[in-house]
């Protein structure tokens, strides 16, 4: 959520930052005018409330004088009436200012490069030569089912379209991939293992900036009122919301495995041969929380981070700043990590990499303190994928297949799978 000051002090930049983002700038002044209604209700309240304490003093005053309070005793009801009736009124602006202000994205941040879309990203570096095969390169979604990798046809039968089964040697390969990542990211990049619950409350999907903004794009129980997680940021996100952090405590470094689930209704008619983009896929998620001066230099270390397992995969890979266009809505700043196949002849995003700033902090109202006693402020919160299956597995497919159709095992994978070499199952 933006800081409202910014609304109070400073309009004109968040107009600006909001035509950056492709966003109708018209908001700023309906935040500007519900603002400023709600505050005038506040103002009224504490004239009434000091209005109605004075005419209950005068109610004892009376007494003691041997008056009739019945008059005095009126000014009270009719003060207390009129109170009621303006907290009311303050009530349904404040939650009519928090519901837009909900609804606003995070504003970019000033080094992030203008553009309309995806089109306008940077491409920042590249590591490796994309690997040319001296055999004609076969496809993911042909490899996967001659591997026993994948199941599309079993997959729709049990769930519909866009969802798939993992026959034995894809369940091992996945696994194998994610007990690997999570083993460096513990112990060469310092992140705390955490397991998170799948469905989680609408508070929670709030905080992290996915309600109300994405409900359409998210599977939800409504008799529970639970959503299912489409990515572990969004509980871990909500880990520490509604508390303030003790000096010393930061930063903080989570990392999570888990399944995502995505209804994808944004994405229709894409990409929809094979496992690049299906409904339910299983990732290991990077979080951090920092103070805000340590929120540039963490970015990089995250974007470091996911660049590591792509490195010691052997595979080529870049690196590219989003454009203010292409943003997440919770993103002040973001890079995409992506692994060349040469079956497909593409490069496959693996990894998105941003700073939040303080903008879920202030949804989820996640605090840290400097000193002992001192105010609280927001954190600043960053995520990141290190790295985000089943794309790895088709990077990993496409790069290592061997002109007899089977695959080589990468070298930091053999001792998690128990093999070097992946052979046709059929």
């Amino acid at each position: 959520m933006i800081d409202i000051d910014l609304v109070r002090r400073r309009p004109s930049d968040l107009r600006r930052a909001l035509e950056r983002r492709g966003e109708d700038p018209a908001v700023v002044d309906e935040l500007a005018r519900l603002d400023d209604q709600r505050r005038g209700l506040v103002a009224e309240a504490d004239q009434l409330r000091e209005h109605r304490n004075e005419a209950s003093k005068a109610i004892g005053m009376v007494i003691k004088q041997g008056g009739d309070a019945d008059a005095a005793r009126e000014d009270v009801r009719r003060l207390s009436e009129r109170l009621k009736e303006i907290e009311d009124e303050e009530r349904g602006a404040g939650e009519a200012l928090r519901s837009l202000l909900l609804t606003v994205p995070n504003p970019p941040n000033a080094d992030v490069p203008d553009g309309k879309d995806e089109t306008a990203n940077i491409i920042l570096r590249q590591e490796g030569e994309p690997r040319t095969l001296d055999f004609e390169a076969r496809a993911h979604w042909d490899l996967a089912q001659s591997l026993g990798i994948v199941d599309m046809e079993r997959g729709a039968k049990l769930s519909g379209s866009r969802f798939y089964v993992f026959g034995e040697m894809g369940a091992r390969l996945q696994r194998a991939l994610v007990q690997w990542m999570l083993d460096l990211h513990r112990t060469e990049h310092g992140y705390h293992e955490v397991g998170v619950p799948l469905l989680v409350r609408a508070e929670v999907m709030e905080g992290a900036g996915n309600l109300p903004k994405f409900a359409d794009n998210l599977y939800h129980d409504g008799e529970d009122d639970l959503w299912l997680i489409p990515t572990a940021e969004v509980p871990l996100t909500g880990l520490h919301r509604d508390e303030i952090l003790e000096p010393g405590t930061l930063p903080l470094r989570y990392m999570a495995h888990s399944p995502c689930f995505r209804r994808e209704k944004t994405a229709g008619g894409r990409d929809t041969r094979g496992i690049k983009r299906v409904h339910q896929f299983e990732k290991v998620e990077m979080y951090q929380l920092t103070a805000p001066e340590d929120s540039a230099a963490t970015l990089d270390a995250l974007v470091g981070h996911a660049e590591e397992v792509c490195r010691r995969l052997g595979i080529a890979h870049r690196v590219l700043q989003l454009c203010t266009g292409d943003l997440g809505f919770q993103s002040a700043k973001s890079f995409d990590i992506e692994m060349w196949s040469p079956g497909s002849q593409e490069w496959l995003e693996v990894s998105t990499c941003s700073t939040c700033g303080d903008f879920q902090a202030r949804r989820a109202s996640i605090r840290f303190r400097r000193e002992a006693g001192s105010r609280p402020e927001p954190v600043h919160t960053l995520n990141g994928s290190g790295l985000a299956l089943p794309r790895v597995m088709i990077a990993i497919i496409e790069n290592y297949q061997r002109p007899d159709g089977s695959v080589r095992v990468p070298d930091v994978l053999v001792p998690y799978l128990g093999q070097t070499v992946l052979e046709p199952v059929s």
